[in-house]
């Protein structure tokens, strides 16, 4: 089944296309949708969640594959810009390297690409054990706090955090647990620009210099008083970034540069 995803904006435009993380779908974006309606916009749901969570399994692999297909017969030759988080920057990643010349500009916002396979192997065990829990209210309330999830977004969070089944939220995680730098990102072609929270975890900082160090079109930077989630936590200041940076190259003045 083809990915459900929703359009928006002006379609002689560039085209956007925006991938959201674990745990939310397509409607994290909604902020920046509404700020880039000059732009041709796209905001997907990948495989197993949002409204596409009957399509094929969740992978990386399978959803960067799908929406390369998607952009190709979208974008019609236009300039082509992805803007990821997270889960979504995992899957960019692999966009890029599958297609060196596709995308003109990516924006790859807090990417984990340091396996741990100690980690993923207490996953399943881990999951089926508590499981029950992120369906709990409270428990939700509390894990949406730590990815900026506001009142205003918390009911759709909440309904498809109780909806995902256990096998999906395995895949996910792993897929997760597992991902690192695929063969061919070195040779991507466009411009790319890597964000990681000064509040975010240690392994995070250290996944955003290994990606700048992965492409020598990379530019990255390290966003002050932020933790995972910077879309979400202070949209305004995230769309003037990329906004910025897409027109003239330039970087807020406050960040500090990953070298």
């Amino acid at each position: 089944m083809k990915l459900s995803y929703q359009e928006y904006g002006d379609k002689n435009a560039p085209l956007i296309v925006f991938l959201h993380g674990g745990g939310v779908s397509s409607w994290m974006w909604d902020k920046q949708i509404q700020y880039f309606r000059h732009y041709h916009c796209i905001a997907i749901d990948l495989p197993e969640q949002g409204e596409s969570k009957n399509t094929e399994n969740f992978s990386i692999q399978l959803s960067a594959e799908k929406v390369n297909q998607l952009i190709e017969n979208i974008a019609d030759g236009k300039e082509v810009i992805v803007i990821g988080f997270s889960k979504g920057v995992q899957v960019t990643i692999q966009m890029l390297s599958l297609h060196r010349n596709l995308i003109h500009y990516a924006i790859i916002n807090s990417a984990l690409v340091k396996p741990n396979p100690f980690i993923r192997k207490m996953i399943s065990p881990s999951v089926k054990l508590f499981f029950p829990i992120v369906k709990n209210k409270s428990f939700s309330q509390l894990q949406a706090k730590t990815l900026y999830i506001d009142d205003e977004y918390f009911v759709t969070y909440y309904k498809e955090t109780s909806q995902m089944k256990s096998e999906t939220f395995i895949r996910i995680l792993e897929e997760n647990m597992s991902f690192e730098i695929p063969n061919g990102f070195n040779r991507a072609a466009g411009k790319i620009l890597v964000t990681v929270g000064e509040k975010e975890k240690a392994v995070m900082k250290k996944s955003a210099i290994d990606v700048v160090l992965s492409n020598p079109n990379c530019t990255g930077i390290i966003i002050p008083n932020v933790g995972h989630g910077i879309p979400l936590g202070n949209p305004h200041y995230f769309n003037e970034m990329v906004e910025k940076w897409l027109q003239e190259g330039s970087l807020p003045q406050n960040v500090e540069i990953i070298d």
